[in-house]
């Protein structure tokens, strides 16, 4: 015998609250619709679900059995309705982000920490990539968005929000001999030696052209293409210097291992931002992520500013 399950899900409904009005009201029906259902199913199944004469109502064995099942039926279409509300208001579903290494450590990794305080259910796939594999991984479907610094678009059919400009620091650990000079020049740099960015990154290019900038024919790399983690460990144990993105240095201003020199650098003609694929729908859990980090760093960048002006420019 094949029954209705929605007649199941009232029976258990009247049975839970203890009344077919109350019941009813469980359910958003209305009393003579669900005593219509539970006389049908009586009547069909030639048993009774209920102890007759008795009030509040008692379920007999049978009907307690069946109401069983329709307690099953009737928790899943809940998790169901709230799994829908929950996707359509960005509190579950899945975003795949990826970025620069630097960057996401420093600064993204505490972002989605906090954005997972309020919407813990949403879940976040992280990976590192530079510029063009970001690109190709946004095309390929294989990321939502990417957090990078961007100078120029390759291709028209990316979108580019920028959140943060470009701006690159010297920096090094706070008890560096350079940080003692009152007025410090910007060859005295090279006379230290260097930790060079990974490979194949932005920050590989801004190091060539600062160190350019300064007259150096060549310096001392003893370390090249650490993690920001090592590179940081590194600078706390030698008077190494290296250039990182100021986001990066103002994200550990608490931590009160690493610093920026004083000293006036060439920025690249590049902002960080979220980058994704023009005109592409995107769920709603990854336009609430995208929002916070845009809001984000909207609060940030002003911190930022003031901490390059009290920290940099002060010479």
């Amino acid at each position: 015998m094949k029954l209705d399950e929605r007649h199941l899900i009232q029976l258990a409904a009247v049975i839970n609250a203890g009344g077919v009005t109350e019941g009813a009201e469980l359910l958003g029906m209305t009393q003579p619709a669900v005593s219509r259902t539970l006389a049908l199913l009586e009547k069909r199944l030639g048993e009774p679900l209920f102890v007759k004469g008795r009030r509040p109502l008692r379920p007999t064995p049978f009907g307690r059995a069946l109401a069983d099942h329709g307690q099953a039926m009737l928790l899943s279409s809940r998790k169901a309705s709230e799994l829908v509300d929950n996707f359509r208001y960005g509190r579950a579903g899945t975003v795949r982000v990826a970025g620069t290494q630097f960057f996401m450590d420093a600064l993204i990794s505490g972002l989605i920490a906090d954005f997972h305080n309020e919407r813990p259910d949403v879940r976040i796939v992280q990976s590192y990539g530079y510029m063009p594999d970001l690109q190709d991984a946004i095309r390929a479907d294989r990321v939502d968005l990417a957090i990078c610094p961007v100078d120029v678009l390759d291709g028209d059919d990316m979108e580019f929000q920028s959140i943060l400009p470009g701006r690159n620091v010297v920096a090094c650990r706070v008890t560096h001999p350079l940080l003692l000079k009152r007025k410090l020049k910007g060859p005295e740099v090279l006379d230290y030696p260097w930790i060079a960015p990974p490979p194949n990154s932005p920050l590989q290019a801004d190091m060539r052209a600062l160190l350019l900038s300064f007259g150096s024919t060549g310096v001392s790399v003893p370390y090249i293409g650490g993690s920001l983690a090592s590179a940081i460990n590194y600078l706390t144990r030698t008077d190494a210097l290296t250039i990182l993105p100021h986001g990066v240095v103002f994200a550990y201003r608490k931590v009160g291992d690493i610093t920026a020199l004083p000293l006036r650098v060439p920025h690249p003609q590049r902002a960080l931002g979220i980058l994704r694929l023009a005109g592409s729908p995107q769920s709603p859990a990854v336009a609430a992520f995208t929002n916070h980090i845009a809001t984000s760093f909207g609060k940030l960048s002003e911190l930022i500013k003031r901490h390059e002006q009290s920290v940099v420019w002060k010479a």
